[in-house]
């Protein structure tokens, strides 16, 4: 079956292949948003957590130094750096792509400097300094329909209550009413969030900043009835349609708790699921969630089987222990075991060679490349590959210390995908050094240098490289 043709989402020095959904964890670095506030409003447990959600499925993180809940006190710039740039510095440091929440030219500024690639502005860069900032980078940038004035659809009951940011002054407040849309007026509601949504993205345009630089998002929850949030999320095909990267962000949001029936936000994440899975049935492939793995794990499942995808991975087989006939067997023991890993095949598998020990370890290996075809997502793939070692009897020292090793099965590349994280790094952060990987590639691929560098690894000349090769010890036997 052929994969669907969708584009990609260019952010900064990130490529974003929109092929499968992807997922941005929620980092709110705030002691007041409506249902994580205070969890993380300090760097380093910020921090932390940001590279825990990297390891738990998240692609992308987005951090956010102001609550955008109603009646949120708002932040001046100089607060909201205060609390996010160590965290976006260090978090970029460790290889993230990192998305800021942010509608201040001044904190964007200083957080695409610090390595930040995407601005995700909630007032849809309708400032036009943001937009200034914006064609002065080569970021993502998500725009969000929010207007302040409600979409003017529903015969509305008026309250009164009181500002908390002018506890003296009574203002009226849009109550939602009980009737059901017409078609007519689903049609409105569309037209204008379809019509921001698709100015904005043209002014964007205007202004010099490329087609695939830009998401847009409905923003939901944000002064939105909870019928007219399921509206716009009923219509996630046509949103899709508009050509742009689409974003879809329910969690825990209050439309959420009213389809559900669930009244605590941070009890809604099954029924965000929900919602997450509707909206990549609709074409959505960018998440933006509260509860990573949990999510993750939905759409890893659902993904494999209703959306076909067999994808391109190479895994870098080693092992020290034994001599070369044992080796052989070890090698060919792992390849038949990564065969029997569910949706995934070896296709084929280098010839085995005998090299130069590297990063501590003090004997020569036998190694080998094994290329397979999967339809995993890459977490869970490494998961099954974690296995198969424990199978052939390796134990990974919890303190990641080297040392002699039945086998290791580490997953070099993957096709499409880029990682960050302490579980997980793709392309593999020493792929284009080790010269006991590129060495057997060479038996797998015309050209593995070139084919590398079209995924922005950087291939060392072989003097540079570690782990040298000394001699080929001949095919592995793998095949049943």
């Amino acid at each position: 079956m052929l994969r669907e043709n969708y584009a990609t989402w260019h952010c900064a020095g990130h490529e974003i292949s929109l092929a499968r959904p992807h997922i941005m964890g929620i980092l709110n670095v705030t002691p007041d948003s409506f249902s994580d506030g205070g969890k993380h409003a300090d760097a380093d447990s910020a921090i932390a957590y940001g590279l825990k959600m990297l390891d738990d499925g998240a692609d992308i993180i987005d951090v956010g130094g102001e609550s955008t809940r109603p009646g949120a006190t708002p932040v001046d710039p100089e607060t909201e750096l205060a609390r996010i740039l160590p965290v976006v510095r260090a978090l970029a440091d460790a290889g993230a792509i990192v998305s800021v929440d942010t509608y201040h030219p001044q904190v964007a500024e200083a957080v695409l400097e610090a390595g930040a690639s995407i601005l995700n502005d909630v007032t849809g860069f309708t400032d036009p300094e943001m937009v200034r900032v914006a064609s002065e980078s080569d970021c993502g940038l998500i725009v969000m329909y929010w207007n302040k004035e409600g979409l003017g659809t529903h015969a509305t009951r008026r309250s009164v209550e009181l500002d908390v940011n002018r506890p003296n002054r009574p203002v009226a407040r849009r109550v939602p009413s009980a009737r059901r849309f017409t078609l007519p007026e689903e049609a409105q509601i569309m037209r204008q969030v379809m019509g921001f949504l698709g100015d904005q993205a043209r002014k964007l345009m205007r202004a010099g900043i490329a087609h695939d630089r830009i998401c847009i998002d409905p923003g939901p929850g944000f002064d939105k009835f909870a019928d007219e949030d399921v509206v716009i999320q009923r219509a996630t095909p046509k949103m899709v349609s508009m050509g742009y990267a689409y974003l879809c962000a329910p969690s825990r949001k209050r439309f959420v708790g009213a389809v559900s029936g669930v009244t605590e936000a941070d009890k809604r994440d099954a029924a965000t699921i929900g919602i997450c899975l509707g909206a990549v049935e609709g074409g959505c492939r960018l998440l933006r969630v509260h509860n990573v793995p949990e999510v993750a794990q939905a759409v890893d499942a659902f993904w494999a089987v209703r959306h076909p995808d067999a994808r391109q991975a190479f895994i870098s087989l080693g092992t020290d222990m034994g001599d070369v006939d044992e080796r052989l067997d070890t090698l060919g023991h792992a390849c038949r075991l990564i065969d029997e890993i569910p949706l995934t095949c070896v296709v084929n598998v280098s010839h085995a060679y005998e090299t130069d020990p590297a990063y501590g370890l003090k004997d020569e290996v036998a190694n080998a490349v094994a290329e397979i075809r999967t339809e995993l997502a890459p977490l869970v793939l490494l998961d099954a590959l974690m296995k198969v070692e424990q199978e052939l009897g390796r134990t990974r020292p919890e303190d990641g210390s080297m040392g002699p090793r039945t086998i290791d099965c580490d997953l070099a590349w993957y096709e499409g995908e880029t990682h960050a994280g302490n579980k997980l790094t793709l392309p593999h952060k020493g792929l284009g050094e080790r010269d006991y990987v590129l060495v057997p590639m060479e038996d797998l691929l015309h050209d593995p240098v070139r084919f590398l560098a079209h995924s922005g690894v950087e291939v060392l000349p072989p003097e540079e490289r570690v782990g040298h090769v000394r001699r080929e010890l001949g095919r592995i036997l793998w095949e049943a």
